[in-house]
């Protein structure tokens, strides 16, 4: 597959104007994994349908017009119903689709971002990158892969230096029982792919990847739990622990 050249490009120019017009923007999703790991590691090379992005929220009324005045059309619809914490955008010419968090990202689960767009120049942090993967409840195969990116490319720390920041991670998780839930889960799926699947990775690679979900894993479980959390946890899966997330068509 060659490289995805041109979608690369397009998302550093909507950066590029983004930063001109003082516009607190990064990039999240399949695109922000890319670039925090080699470009030409044939397990991770995929189609990039759209780009995402995550906003402060007080960009929120500035948002169309400047998205109107890069090519792209609102979806009046959806910007309508979601509009406070999710829009959408779609180029006039090429039909690409734009999908931008307002304030926080919210999915199955709800990251809080204030305060972190400002930690990386280009993308959300490391964390919070993976963590936007882990908080799928139903991890399809492009996701697991961006999370076996993440880990393989990427140290595990206790700051936002260039690291993914295991004290945001577990910070997250005692605020939120249901991610936590879901991070362990997604965890196992992981391991089971990459113990199972013949995933073009080196055997060091695949070693890289089992021992960083593990320390992941022990911080997880070791961790003290507050007593909101644990009476969560006696609950279980009982009670649904995520949200719904409705598809978007596109």
């Amino acid at each position: 597959m060659s490289e995805p050249y041109e979608i690369f490009s397009e998302m550093n120019r909507l950066m590029e104007a983004a930063r001109q017009a003082d516009i607190q923007m990064r990039v999240i999703g399949g695109l922000a994994v890319r670039v925090h790991g080699p470009q030409d590691h044939q397990c991770f090379q995929r189609e990039y349908p759209d780009i995402d992005f995550v906003v402060s929220r007080r960009e929120k009324p500035r948002l169309e017009k400047f998205f109107r005045s890069l090519g792209y059309l609102p979806d009046k619809q959806f910007n309508t119903l979601n509009g406070n914490r999710r829009q959408i955008y779609y180029h006039q010419e090429t039909g690409r689709h734009i999908d931008v968090f307002v304030g926080d990202f919210e999915m199955c689960h709800k990251l809080p971002l204030r305060g972190r767009l400002e930690l990386d120049p280009l993308t959300v942090p490391l964390a919070d990158l993976l963590l936007s993967k882990l908080q799928i409840v139903e991890l399809n195969r492009k996701d697991a892969l961006d999370i076996i990116a993440l880990l393989l490319n990427n140290e595990l720390g206790r700051d936002d230096n260039g690291k993914i920041n295991l004290h945001r991670v577990a910070r997250l998780c005692l605020r939120y029982w249901g991610l936590y839930r879901t991070i362990l889960l997604n965890l196992e799926r992981i391991e089971s792919l990459l113990l199972s699947d013949d995933l073009n990775l080196s055997q060091p690679e695949r070693q890289t990847v089992l021992s960083r979900i593990e320390r992941i894993r022990r911080m997880l479980t070791a961790m003290s739990k507050p007593l909101f959390w644990k009476i969560r946890d006696r609950v279980g899966t009982r009670l649904r622990w995520y949200t719904e997330v409705e598809e978007v068509t596109r």
